[in-house]
């Protein structure tokens, strides 16, 4: 998994990393024929010791971290489980992850419910599962770090910047960028995350959550869930996850775009030490089209 990392890294994306792009000829507007550069998807299922639990369309870096995050954001791994082994496959495109005792997960795939991910997430069990009683820290958030990501990863090369079609995911702190990871669906981007933070043990009270997708309830939920407390994009609201985000105690920042950006939940812990007309601004219809939604 080692590539050369921008800047702060300690993941980043690796555009050029083979297989995750295709060179497609196409047609363009002039009727020119014209190659471009799409993002590759494959299934990759998902086993816990011996059961089936499900096939996602991913990209196909870090399959490992996707794993385990997907059976952690899912509650079918808890604190209490001991992880003996995360066994990949790629000729079967399978990954298998093995716990020193056989966990009480049927439950949960009785109840999906499907979400509003563009690639089609699914959740088992009850969503607001694990929500009562959660308070996350009330974590402080300096405008000026906020400013400091958002030049920093939309800079960053990256899927997202080289074919569209994608999310981005990154884990922060401060104002440094950590984790970027992306898939064809926020969910496994934020999965590939929560994988990475449970096999290295990294604590969540001080960090950010950045992703280019919308602000949805799924992505509120697995942030909250992961213990992080605050979660910003570019992107919009949806009701259900601002509501959701203000019962934990969520710090929720979106329309993040030049010096714009909407504070929804937790606008108590912003500390304003940066000068917006001292930032770079950007219209406020911009955006890649590839990589939204």
């Amino acid at each position: 998994m080692a590539m050369d990392k921008p800047d702060s890294y300690l993941i980043a994306p690796d555009p050029a990393r083979t297989g995750l792009t295709r060179v497609v000829v196409g047609t363009d507007h002039t009727g020119a024929e014209t190659q471009i550069s799409v993002v590759e998807e494959r299934p990759l299922t998902i086993f816990l010791n011996a059961q089936e639990i499900v096939t996602a369309m991913t990209i196909g870096d870090y399959p490992e971290y996707l794993a385990l995050g997907f059976l952690r954001n899912q509650g079918m791994l808890v604190d209490a489980d001991v992880i003996t082994g995360v066994d990949f496959d790629e000729e079967l495109e399978t990954v298998v992850v093995r716990t020193k005792v056989q966990t009480n997960h049927e439950e949960k795939l009785k109840k999906k419910t499907r979400t509003s991910g563009c690639a089609v997430g699914t959740v088992f069990g009850d969503m607001m599962e694990g929500l009562e009683g959660l308070v996350l820290p009330a974590t402080p958030v300096r405008t000026s770090s906020l400013y400091a990501l958002a030049a920093k990863i939309n800079t960053t090369p990256s899927l997202y910047l080289e074919a569209g079609a994608i999310h981005g995911t990154v884990l922060c702190q401060d104002d440094q960028p950590l984790v970027y990871m992306e898939d064809v669906g926020r969910h496994n981007a934020v999965d590939k995350i929560a994988g990475w933070m449970l096999q290295t043990g990294t604590s969540a009270e001080d960090k950010i959550l950045y992703t280019t997708g919308r602000l949805t309830s799924e992505m509120v939920i697995k942030t909250a869930m992961m213990g992080i407390p605050v979660l910003a994009s570019r992107s919009g609201f949806t009701a259900w996850g601002v509501e959701i985000a203000q019962q934990v105690g969520l710090t929720l920042i979106g329309r993040m775009r030049g010096q714009r950006f909407m504070c929804l939940s937790g606008q108590e812990r912003l500390i304003w030490d940066a000068d917006p007309a001292k930032v770079k601004d950007e219209p406020r219809k911009s955006g890649r089209k590839g990589g939204k939604g």
